[in-house]
């Protein structure tokens, strides 16, 4: 048997959840990584340089800085002056010329992977909006991922997204009917829309310490003898019993605990402070906190809140902080238990994740947020912190694409390609 690996286009690639996920399998290449976010970009490259051997240039070839809704010009290349203007410096000569297809070149592209944003079909987000994001541009952006596949005509592909995707009808018909049927007219075959909702998958059955729940879509050439079934039986076989928690994940930390005063540093207010015995972790910083908000945090966890009814929780808010609220803005992370899914907007939602140690009183640091979405410790998110906490919430914890990537491996490189 070859030990050629399978290669892959990472589309809406972030910075890099599920490239890690298949590139650590050793089973798969990545020719090409698409992303529009900048931070993310330039987090994907220096993953890239630091960990997969790639030099400078071939990070800058082939992790692309692009709005995927511009398909042709993606594939193709030939930019316009106006696109040439918004992202010429930030991408490679050839990408500019020749796009997907100068990246690609003669190789074969194996399988495509990716998840267009996920903020139009989450339950959450539709009940924040007027409309129920009905009218979000984000309900279509899947039609971009099917270009590609279209083009590259992959053996099959993998499309994630949250499971709300399953409830979405934006203009009044389901989403995952639109994609059933824009995938059936390229010629590939997903399951059933009325089958879709047996493939959600909880993180932590691959050993990520979180229950994140995500719906995984797998497509196969419709003239193909590949059997839909036995890739996701192939994906269920990698699951674990091993189920990890949040003690797993960050308990070895180095403490980072309140200061008796707020003090400054370069103009900035500091509440906490890393113990100096403690030895330095990479952007394992922590976010200022009032002391208001460090007196709840200490509480919080003392008193064992999270066990609380709702009403006891509302009434230690309000008691506390002198409120008259009805809801309960507060929980802890706890030891013992996987953690809560980890979200884009922690960056202003700290209060949800609350340290487990009531002597650290804080939110969870960058560092922590990625250690729970299964992030290695040494993987640096480029960025401000704003959107380091939110590329690591957007991101597919990468040890379940690992999972997901041996299962597709394992099944593949049976069959008679």
């Amino acid at each position: 048997m070859s030990n050629k690996k399978f290669t892959f286009i990472d589309l809406f690639a972030g910075c890099g959840g599920l490239s890690e996920g298949f590139l650590s399998s050793g089973k798969f290449e990545g020719l090409a990584h698409v992303e529009w976010e900048l931070p993310m970009v330039n987090t994907l490259r220096k993953r890239l340089v630091t960990k997969w051997n790639h030099t400078e240039d071939e990070a800058l070839k082939h992790v692309v800085h692009f709005d995927i809704q511009k398909s042709k010009e993606l594939i193709n290349g030939l930019w316009n002056d106006d696109t040439k203007i918004l992202y010429q410096k930030t991408n490679h000569d050839s990408v500019i010329n020749e796009g997907l297809k100068g990246i690609v070149g003669r190789q074969k592209v194996d399988f495509i992977i990716g998840g267009p944003p996920c903020q139009a079909y989450s339950i959450a987000g539709r009940a924040q909006d007027k409309n129920s994001m009905k009218d979000d541009y984000r309900n279509y952006l899947f039609e971009s991922f099917v270009e590609v596949v279209k083009e590259f005509e992959p053996k099959a592909f993998v499309f994630e997204n949250v499971p709300g995707m399953l409830s979405a009808e934006p203009g009044g018909i389901k989403v995952t009917e639109r994609v059933f049927n824009a995938f059936n007219e390229i010629g590939y075959e997903i399951s059933l829309p009325t089958r879709l909702k047996d493939r959600v998958y909880v993180a932590d059955d691959f050993e990520v310490p979180q229950k994140r729940r995500r719906l995984i879509i797998v497509g196969i050439k419709k003239d193909s003898n590949y059997e839909l079934n036995e890739i996701y039986k192939s994906i269920d076989a990698k699951k674990s019993i091993n189920k990890k928690t949040v003690k797993d994940a960050i308990f070895n930390l180095p403490k980072i605990t309140p200061l008796k005063k707020v003090s400054k540093l370069k103009g900035k207010n500091i509440s906490h402070k890393l113990n100096e015995t403690e030895e330095q972790v990479l952007q394992h910083e922590p976010r200022h906190s009032n002391e208001r908000d460090v007196k709840v945090f200490k509480e919080w966890v003392e008193r064992e809140m999270n066990k609380k009814t709702l009403n006891e929780k509302i009434e230690f808010y309000n008691k506390l902080l002198n409120k008259d609220s009805k809801h309960a803005k507060y929980r802890n992370l706890e030891w013992n238990k996987s953690s809560p899914t980890i979200v884009a907007h922690l960056y202003k939602d700290g209060l949800m994740f609350i340290h487990p140690d009531s002597e650290q009183a804080r939110s969870i640091t960058i560092r922590e947020a990625g250690l729970l979405q299964s992030f290695p410790l040494d993987f640096e998110f480029v960025g401000s912190k704003g959107y380091c906490y939110k590329m690591i919430g957007n991101a597919v914890p990468p040890l379940m694409a690992k999972s997901i990537a041996l299962g597709i491996n394992n099944y593949f490189k049976n069959i008679n390609l």
